[in-house]
């Protein structure tokens, strides 16, 4: 229990250190996360209705629909802020809450890295090492 709660932080904290230095965001609540498209926002709300209803990985599957589609690939920064933001608010889901989803904990980072790959920072993610 106390390594997963020790994972969660350590995955907080790298989707706030990301926002801090790529969109200069502080801490936020949910109610305050803005979008500078419609879209972008759209899909957020989507992907949380879905992960709400015991869907994540569909969300997921939807996410890098979204990024790998058209209309995703012309807002690139915008969609990395969707898309921590999505891992992010996944995070905060229990674990009961994720195993009954068919979804872990691991694949909140992994995913988190992922997108990080996608968009350049790599090496940001490796600098956590495997604590991370």
């Amino acid at each position: 229990m106390v390594e997963k709660d020790y994972i969660m932080r350590i995955t907080h904290e790298m989707v706030r250190t990301l926002l801090k230095l790529v969109f200069n965001i502080d801490e936020v609540k949910e109610e305050e996360i803005v979008f500078e498209n419609k879209q972008s926002g759209d899909v957020y709300r989507k992907l949380r209705l879905m992960a709400e209803d015991g869907k994540i990985n569909e969300a997921e599957n939807m996410l890098y629909g979204y990024l790998e589609s058209e209309e995703g690939m012309r807002y690139n920064l915008e969609n990395l802020k969707l898309s921590l933001f999505f891992y992010d608010y996944l995070n905060g889901k229990s674990n009961d809450f994720l195993e009954g989803c068919d979804y872990s904990r691991a694949e909140i980072r992994d995913g988190i890295r992922s997108i990080m790959l996608r968009y350049g920072y790599g090496e940001l993610a490796d600098t956590w090492g495997e604590s991370w």
